[in-house]
């Protein structure tokens, strides 16, 4: 007859040995559970399965003549089941932690994604950016004319400085935009290795402005005082005794300064030579200022108030993309994320302010921004009242940002 301590000891045993396997069937189907739907899987069907797992464990190790699942008395049956729910409930509970830190719509870039070696790159003196250079030959795009020789020169010496905790696919696509931004090229390759070194394949910029415009969208030329500095792709607004359009410059000429009194001859300036104190630094073809023309792109139904008008006023407005970038970037850096979240009908949000809901001291998240029917409230103000339908750019931690979204929900 076994001694009381010993069938503990075998009880014990017998738990480890039938509860590995449903411990990681219980791992695998929480984790999949919170990840794909957002929601955790209820303990009681994950003990639930992890019993049931174990029973099939147990039937098979029985099967193959396992004499201490075949001798199995009350006492280590007893102590097997309670081990089994024991590591069930802590894989539940790993399972379900570890799918709301994951990343949501993962893609295979993103696996494979990495960012420049701060060791081997070159940054600017606070670190926080990379300076891009372009090595070697620029290279022809399959398919396109060859590219001019002061034109792979001019790209060639261009240097651009990003956020150093950008993925590399995030650089090459930037570096992308601004070279096609910048030289009006037709297409653009970029190759980043882990130094900030690129090299990159274009084609030369195209001739006709209708392949510039974007689509649904319309060009039109307007008179007028044009500002010192705009250049190709800033977003202006056109006033007109009749209307306030906004569209982005396709092109922009002004008067030179030697035919300003004379007979008016519109003449493009253009500024892509780098400044003596800034080397290699990109710089976008600029207008010198005064009486000009600018060609700006806008929607069908803003073309006939600048058609009719005789003149026009041409104001430059903000855009800061960068600062926006650097945002996100200072936020990923402390661990925290944006996500938009909708106000769901009859939910905790619904018909409630941004103060009287308490986000902060509840959810731990803050809310930048909120998208209503009628358009943007950026930084709202706790007064701002929330209705079903309207959209919160919240930001905080993965885990805070996915409890306020199933409280809401």
């Amino acid at each position: 007859m076994v001694s009381l301590p010993t069938d503990i000891l075998l009880g014990i045993y017998l738990g480890a040995l039938v509860g590995v396997i449903p411990a990681l069937g219980v791992w695998a189907a929480s984790f999949g559970f919170r990840y794909s739907r957002r929601l955790s899987l209820p303990r009681a069907s994950a003990v639930g399965l992890g019993l049931v797992l174990a029973a099939v464990t147990g039937g098979g190790l029985s099967v193959v003549g396992e004499s201490t699942v075949g001798s199995a008395g009350p006492v280590r049956f007893a102590l097997a089941t309670v081990l089994v729910v024991g590591l069930s409930t802590y894989a539940h509970t790993r399972g379900d932690e570890m799918a709301a830190e994951f990343p949501q719509d993962l893609s295979i870039s993103d696996l494979g994604g990495s960012t420049v070696s701060k060791e081997r790159a070159e940054l600017t003196e606070d670190g926080s950016e990379v300076r891009i250079r372009i090595v070697g030959e620029i290279g022809d795009v399959e398919g396109y004319p060859s590219m001019p020789a002061t034109l792979r020169e001019e790209i060639r010496d261009a240097e651009i400085e990003l956020p150093v905790d950008l993925r590399i696919d995030e650089l090459e696509r930037r570096v992308a935009d601004r070279l096609e931004l910048t030289y009006d090229l037709a297409s653009v390759s970029v190759d980043i290795d882990d130094r900030g070194r690129a090299r990159v394949d274009a084609a030369p910029p195209f001739s006709g402005l209708s392949k510039r415009i974007g689509s649904g969208r319309h060009a039109v030329t307007v008179s007028g005082l044009v500002p010192t500095g705009v250049a190709r792709g800033d977003e202006v607004t056109v006033i007109t005794p009749s209307a306030q359009v906004r569209g982005t410059v396709v092109s922009a000429r002004t008067e030179p300064e030697s035919a300003r009194g004379t007979e008016p001859t519109i003449e493009p300036r253009s500024e892509a030579e780098p400044a003596d104190d800034e080397p290699g630094r990109i710089r976008a073809p600029t207008t010198t200022g005064g009486r000009g023309e600018v060609t700006v792109a806008v929607t069908r139904t803003d073309v006939q108030p600048l058609l009719s008008a005789s003149g026009a006023k041409i104001v430059v407005e903000s855009r800061d993309l960068d600062r926006e970038y650097e945002v996100v970037s200072m936020l990923r850096r402390v661990g925290h994320q944006i996500q938009r979240i909708g106000v769901s009908t009859d939910g905790e949000l619904d018909g409630a302010t941004l103060g009287t809901a308490g986000l902060r001291e509840h959810h731990d998240v803050a809310v930048l921004a909120v998208r209503k029917p009628g358009g943007w409230l950026i930084a709202p103000r706790g007064e701002t009242r929330l209705e079903a339908g309207d959209e919160l750019f919240a930001a905080g931690t993965r885990s805070n940002l996915e409890g306020f979204a199933t409280t809401v929900a």
